[in-house]
């Protein structure tokens, strides 16, 4: 499919990747474009031979922001009614990985649309926040709830309240991010780790990703329920009888997937 916002590729064995293209705007975020990122995630994640997605911008923007000037006409009731931007990009209806591979400026939608991601991989060049503030409005893409899970309240409240933006290292001290490398090598770093995630049990992948974003959204009781249910529902693969048993016969496991 031709897209006019994004591109897509298949950079190595089982790893699919969506790319931001509005570089004249550092990847402001429309409509369009999040419509077009929902498509290809879509059909990636129905798409047997993918076992993980990438979702990157360009080294000097993953995306600065959504685009203001498609916003600045809107009412209360506009945005209620589902013309709102944050109802472009529905992440948790994916059940493959998603890991964003980030460079530049990554500032307001884009922070969210990182943040929604199961992994993130940040050039040294990366650049964090949530400067919603300068607008007279609030982060809501998630925001206000994901940063806050990731960094704390404190810094959280200073983020959004002042505008404070973190650098690479600072998001990977924090543990807004898994690692940083090099502006030459962090795309490369995101696909290698995206081609190891795809060479393992697709069954046991979407299992624990669904465990893990329980842990965000439940009590501690109710997400250890959650987790032996997922621990019982592998048991029916065939995938644990072919892992357990490679295991015992000492020899790399052939996933079927099922």
């Amino acid at each position: 499919m031709s897209y006019e916002f994004i591109l897509t590729d298949t950079p190595a064995d089982g790893v699919g990747l969506v790319q931001l293209n509005r570089p004249q705007a550092l990847n402001a975020l429309s409509m369009p474009l999040l419509a077009e990122v929902m498509n290809a995630l879509h059909k990636f994640d129905a798409d047997d031979s993918i076992g993980c997605m990438i979702l990157t911008g360009n080294e000097k923007a993953f995306a600065a922001g959504a685009d203001i000037k498609e916003m600045e006409g809107k009412t209360h009731i506009d945005m209620f009614m589902g013309e709102s931007l944050i109802d472009g990009f529905d992440f948790g209806k994916i059940s493959k990985p998603i890991i964003a591979a980030v460079s530049g400026y990554a500032l307001g939608g884009g922070c969210e649309i990182a943040m929604s991601c199961d992994m993130i991989v940040a050039s040294d060049t990366a650049l964090f926040g949530q400067p919603e503030i300068n607008l007279g409005i609030i982060p809501g893409g998630g925001g206000t709830q994901r940063l806050t899970r990731a960094v704390g309240k404190a810094l959280a409240m200073e983020m959004m309240l002042t505008d404070r933006r973190l650098s690479a290292e600072e998001a990977y001290q924090f543990g807004l991010v898994n690692r940083v490398e090099s502006i030459e090598d962090y795309l490369t770093v995101a696909i290698d780790i995206a081609s190891k995630v795809s060479k393992k049990s697709q069954v046991a992948i979407k299992l624990t990703k669904d465990a893990i974003n329980k842990a965000y959204e439940m009590t501690l009781q109710e997400g250890l329920e959650a987790e032996k249910r997922n621990f019982y529902l592998s048991f029916s693969s065939e995938d644990k009888a072919e892992g357990m048993r490679a295991f015992i016969e000492k020899r790399k496991a052939e996933w079927k997937n099922r």
